[in-house]
């Protein structure tokens, strides 16, 4: 008997820990699955906790006519399908509606809407798990509806047949074909990897310009068509100069001083921005940047605001 096979009877017969180590392997590609499905790290916890406890108590139903992986799928994509029709999808600025030409002052935070959040990767992951779990992908994959989205994921992401997917489903493969069919109609071609040196120093560099207060050396950095924008406000902007006028009005200016930490988020480069009010004090975490790059340059700046997203990157809230 394997130990695969041993630890599965153990489980069966109620050992917890045996339990654990048949998922513990599984753990993160599960929940990365989650956050594709969700578009938020706290629901793909939530989601995957409950896949867990599911999987756990319906153990005795596995019969290993597939393989454990699969079958776990199977529980966790049920549960984010349920999950998803009950919290509706998530969003971005650039959902709601057009870009602004000028500055807003004052922008406030929508807290009707359900935003998109970012995910911690591995900074040297591999191209195929980086375009995973890519901002624009993950975004693309909330206008879908529930069957499509499992769908394309399973099948284009981690890799099972339509068959497969028609049984995980509980539907047909020729329904999970025409899903796949229409899923792909709407779907963002992959990012620009992280290959050259250019884009290696992307994030540094931004870093550098922000503290620095030095808009020239922003300017350098972004393409003419950059966007930026800033959940939860809901207000974004595109184009060199609109994001310039942004940029110069607040945080290369009135917000205070700033501190940053390069991390990795979707399989992009991303900063993590603190900042310290003019009055001083220590400096705050304030938000997740995530960058788009193309051709060695930034195509798009997701500052997603808030300390609440720190935890997730493991990040302190608070930097001296």
């Amino acid at each position: 008997m394997t130990e695969i096979a041993a630890d599965l009877q153990r489980a069966r017969a109620g050992d917890d820990a045996a339990f654990t180590r048949l998922v513990g392997p599984l753990r993160r590609e599960l929940h990365a699955h989650c956050y594709r499905m969700l578009g938020s790290v706290h629901d793909a916890d939530d989601a995957l906790q409950e896949a867990l406890l599911r999987a756990w108590r319906g153990l005795d139903r596995f019969e290993g006519r597939a393989s454990l992986r699969s079958w776990l799928y199977t529980v966790t994509t049920r549960v984010c399908l349920d999950a998803a029709e009950g919290r509706g999808r998530r969003a971005l600025p650039v959902d709601l509606g057009p870009s602004s030409d000028h500055v807003v002052p004052g922008d406030v935070p929508r807290t009707d809407v359900a935003w998109l959040g970012p995910y911690p990767t591995e900074p040297d992951a591999r191209a195929e798990r980086r375009e995973a779990v890519e901002l624009a992908f993950v975004a693309a994959l909330q206008h879908l509806p529930g069957n499509q989205r499992a769908a394309l994921v399973l099948f284009e992401v981690l890799g099972f047949s339509a068959a497969e997917i028609a049984e995980m489903m509980k539907t047909s493969t020729a329904s999970v074909n025409s899903a796949l069919q229409r899923a792909r109609r709407v779907m963002p071609a992959p990012a620009e990897t992280s290959g050259d040196a250019r884009v290696r120093t992307l994030a540094s560099d931004y870093a550098s310009a922000l503290e620095r207060g030095d808009a020239d050396a922003l300017v350098a950095l972004l393409t003419e068509d950059v966007t930026w924008s800033m959940p939860p406000m809901p207000h974004w902007y595109r184009g060199i100069d609109a994001v310039m006028s942004f940029a110069r009005r607040y945080p290369l200016s009135s917000c205070g001083d700033w501190r940053h930490r390069l991390t990795s988020a979707n399989g992009q480069p991303a900063v993590a921005s603190y900042l310290r009010s003019p009055a001083g004090g220590p400096f705050r975490g304030w938000s997740i940047n995530v960058l788009t790059p193309r051709r060695g340059r930034i195509a798009e700046i997701t500052s997603f605001i808030g300390p609440e997203h720190f935890p997730a990157f493991g990040l302190p809230p608070v930097v001296r």
